[in-house]
This record gives C-alpha cells, sequence and structure tokens, in this order.
C-alpha cells in the first residue's frame, strides 16, 4: 500500500514566501548554461562544470541571471559584493522616495485681509514642497445662500498662487463647505531635490561669505 512520504524541514517550510534570490554555484543543476564574464564580455553556452571552474578559478561566484532562457545565462560576480551594493541602492531610492501630500486649508467666506494673506502664506509654502492643498470655504448661517462668495474667494486665491500650483479639482459644494484642491506645479521629489541642493550650496559656501554674525563687543564707557 502506498504510503505519502515523510515531509522534512523543508517541506514544511512550503507555504512560506519564494525566495527571489537567483541559484548561485552548485544550486545551478543544468547541463549547460550561457556564461557572461564579470564585465559583461559573452563568453558563449559552457557545460555547467566549466562554468563552476572558471568561477573558481577567478574567486567568484557563477550566478544564474536569466533563469528563464534556454539555456539559462549566469555571469561571474562576486555575489556578496552584488547584494551589498543592490541593498544600499534599493535603501537609498526608498529615502529618496516621495509621497504626495494633501494639506488643508480653510478659509471663511468673509475672510479679514490680514488672515487671507496668511492662509496664502501656507498654501504657497505646501506648493513649494511639492504638495497638494484641500482648499475648505466654510459656510455658517446666512452665508450658505451666498456661495458665489465662497467661489469667488477661491478663484482669487488660485490665481494669486497660479505661478506655484494649478486648480486639480474645481470647486464643488460638499455640504455646508466649498472644496478646491490645488496641484504643485513641481513634483515632490524636485521640490525634496531642490530643497536638498539649496542646503549643500550653504553647507559649502565659506565662512567670509555667510551672513557675519556681530561678534564685536562695546568697549566700557568710562
Amino acid at each position: 500500500m502506498w504510503k505519502p512520504p515523510v515531509k522534512t524541514a523543508a517541506d514544511r517550510n512550503l507555504g512560506g514566501p519564494i525566495s527571489a534570490e537567483p541559484r548561485i554555484n552548485d544550486r545551478i543543476r543544468v547541463p549547460e548554461v550561457r556564461l557572461v564574464g564579470p564585465n559583461g564580455e559573452q563568453v558563449g553556452i559552457v557545460s555547467i562544470g566549466d562554468a563552476l571552474k572558471l568561477a573558481q578559478e577567478s574567486d567568484l561566484d557563477l550566478v544564474e541571471v536569466a533563469a528563464t532562457a534556454r539555456p539559462p545565462v549566469c555571469k561571474l560576480m562576486d555575489y556578496g559584493k552584488f547584494k551589498y551594493e543592490s541593498a544600499m541602492k534599493a535603501r537609498e531610492a526608498r529615502r529618496n522616495q516621495a509621497y504626495t501630500i494633501i494639506k488643508e486649508i480653510k478659509l471663511r467666506p468673509k475672510i479679514d485681509p490680514h488672515d487671507y494673506e496668511t492662509k496664502k502664506g501656507h498654501v504657497v509654502r505646501f506648493l513649494k514642497a511639492g504638495d497638494k492643498v484641500k482648499v475648505t470655504i466654510m459656510f455658517r448661517g446666512r452665508e450658505q445662500s451666498r456661495p458665489e462668495l465662497g467661489f469667488r474667494l477661491l478663484q482669487r486665491l488660485a490665481e494669486d498662487v497660479t505661478e506655484l500650483g494649478f486648480v486639480e479639482s474645481q470647486p464643488k459644494q460638499d455640504g455646508r463647505n466649498m472644496i478646491m484642491v490645488i496641484g504643485p506645479h513641481k513634483k515632490k521629489a524636485e521640490a525634496k531635490a531642490e530643497k536638498a541642493a539649496a542646503k549643500a550650496r550653504r553647507d559649502e559656501e565659506p565662512a567670509e561669505d555667510r551672513t557675519p554674525v556681530d561678534s564685536q563687543v562695546s568697549a566700557p564707557q568710562e
């Protein structure tokens, strides 16, 4: 009577995630491979034994870089160094990855001129940083019967920041509020890159070119 084979520890782990790492050295179980040298030169189709021998003589690893090709493509490389450099590149990419954030500014239809300038300043700062801005006009009481006041205010704000952003979502009524979304002309990544470049330029400036700090002490009066 047939009995199922006893599962090993490796079999019990088959439910986990499939490894994305390529096969290297003696884990490559094919009769022949298309070999690529360490500098990208084409060696040609060789037996797996010869490829492993070349890897050993060069003190390098044989790495399968195209498993679905016929025969599979393998390259001679320092796999440890390759993994380290790949991890550093991925880490740098994650660090530089930018996500667009939606900021929100709330206004009243009859906002004071000084408050308007303050709110507009926030919108300008957000757009310069590459963020979208959701502008909300809040109506109260009888103001709800005058939606044109909010519409004109949103139009004015859009015109005031037209050099930095554009109206991504036109003004629309949402209950007691009116909402408009302004998108930045610059992408988040571009804004971050410009900010980093400006900081680097400031750090590289000679001390004498920076804004001097008044370190003179007045002589005591007699």
